[in-house]
């Protein structure tokens, strides 16, 4: 099976985004090949959850809400955000400001 690259995951989840008239920015680039990508959702400015795409067990990939429990604790969010960075210079964070963020990932993730 044929895998896509992180860049292009991102790129095209950026111009879902901003077609359906929502703002999509990347704030840290990972590996264009094979970076792991988290995804931290926001509707008008409000913080919604973190999703991130990991591979799993059965080799296929998911979605996990990941990170604090309470989206609008921004110091605990900011600090996850920070320790999966260090753990991992890989990693893309990506933020999405649209209605119903984790739906429109649902949907692009079952493009990929």
């Amino acid at each position: 099976m044929t895998r896509l690259k992180s860049r292009f995951l991102v790129d095209l989840l950026m111009r879902r985004t901003e077609a359906a008239g929502g703002f999509a920015a990347v704030l840290a680039k990972g590996d264009d090949t094979s970076g792991v990508i988290l995804v931290q959702c926001s509707d008008r400015g409000e913080p919604g959850p973190l999703l991130e795409r990991r591979f799993s067990i059965d080799g296929t990939y998911i979605w996990e809400s990941v990170g604090p429990d309470d989206p609008k604790d921004g110091e605990s969010r900011e600090n996850y955000r920070e320790r999966r960075r260090k753990a991992d210079p890989d990693l893309w964070i990506i933020e999405l400001d649209i209605a119903d963020a984790p739906r429109l990932v649902a949907e692009w993730a079952a493009l990929t």
